[in-house]
């Protein structure tokens, strides 16, 4: 689950934004690097070790106390409780392997690195080396398409032009989009984890690279394995199918929940526009507006514009940074979008009916 990038040895990494560079930005005045010298002023960027402590820390126990509670039910459907309280310790989880990719947690990238595979591989199975990957290209150019992977052409159609050239059961799916992005983001968490594994299987790369991802293969394994065996040696065979469906269905639901509000529907960007760091970034994002919990809920991606300004910002500081911003985008003209988290589904779904509305029109391609 860009840029603050991560180079985790897996190819040339992408262009960095001007807050990650050591050198000053080469355009002093531009109205980013003005912003970016008053977040700096206010200490917001400085690492919050003791937070990131208490958080990993107590993440650790609380996902300790679900397996714990897995394996003293035993074979009982109530199993089906743990497997949601799982899946929420899961993305929970993940939320800390994102923080750690974008350097939020410590000042060493060795550190963080190592936080991250063992947070993404090792706890949840999910490729750490994949992810940063292409969260790292979802940052450098969100909602740009061609270049962002996230609005890329796939099960879901997020452009017009994605949608005219299907055909068959992918016209079918992008004409009734809308209603199936929920039930479709089930199948997310098996997605990743089938996405993740296919990367490492890829034997491109430096032999750096290819070493990384042997480290991290066999972190995946490890995961893979004990997970499968927890289930199956605990659970009659009936009960472990079950577990693993409830258990990766809300798992990618809740991931997907989290994710989606933060540019779907959003301003686009196609090759040809020019536009600058700071309004690519806030144009192109949507902040969810709540409180601490919703901060909890959603692993700080609520504060979605501030992150992909800022995004080696520890997690604890968007809130406070978020005033500073948004006032600064007042003061310049710059459109700051922040809204409801449900009213930020509904405009998801209603750009995503939009986009399939040229194929409501061709009847002929009914599948």
């Amino acid at each position: 689950m860009s840029t603050d990038t991560v180079n985790l040895d897996t190819g040339p990494p992408p262009p960095r934004p001007p807050e990650a560079d050591s050198s000053p930005p080469r355009a002093r005045g531009s109205d980013y690097a003005a912003l970016s010298r008053e977040v700096k002023r206010s200490g917001l960027l400085k690492r919050r070790p003791g937070y990131y402590s208490a958080k990993v820390g107590v993440n650790l126990l609380l996902l300790a106390a679900g397996w714990t509670a897995f394996v003293l039910i035993g074979q009982s459907w109530w199993q089906l409780l743990t497997a949601a309280f799982l899946a929420v310790m899961f993305t929970q989880t993940g939320f800390i392997g994102h923080d750690a990719g974008h350097h939020q947690i410590a000042g060493s990238k060795r550190v963080n690195n190592l936080l991250g595979r063992v947070h993404a591989d090792l706890l949840i199975g999910l490729s750490y080396g994949w992810w940063i990957t292409k969260h790292n290209r979802h940052h450098s150019h969100p909602n740009h398409i061609d270049r962002d992977p996230d609005i890329a052409d796939g099960a879901i159609a997020f452009t017009e032009d994605h949608a005219r050239v299907r055909s068959g059961a992918y016209a079918w799916l992008a004409r009734h989009q809308a209603w199936l992005f929920f039930p479709m983001l089930l199948l997310e968490g098996l997605a990743l984890h089938v996405a993740g594994v296919r990367a490492l299987l890829d034997r491109t790369g430096t032999a750096t690279s290819r070493r990384t991802k042997v480290a991290e293969a066999g972190l995946l394994t490890a995961h893979i394995g004990g997970y499968l065996a927890a289930l199956f040696l605990v659970l009659t065979p009936l009960q472990a199918v079950v577990f693993l469906l409830v258990h990766q269905g809300l798992f990618g639901l809740y991931m997907g929940c989290s994710f989606a509000p933060n540019h779907k529907g959003m301003a686009m960007f196609g090759k040809d526009d020019k536009v600058d760091f700071l309004r690519r970034q806030v144009l192109t994002s949507r902040n969810i507006r709540g409180h601490r919990l919703t901060d909890f809920a959603l692993g700080g991606l609520n504060y979605q514009i501030e992150h992909h300004l800022f995004p080696s910002m520890p997690r604890p500081s968007l809130r406070h940074a978020q005033e500073l911003v948004r006032d600064y985008c007042a003061r310049h003209g710059i459109a700051y979008h922040e809204t409801g988290l449900f009213d930020s589904y509904a405009q998801v779904l209603r750009h995503l009916h939009s986009v399939g509305g040229p194929l409501r029109l061709r009847p002929e391609l009914e599948y």
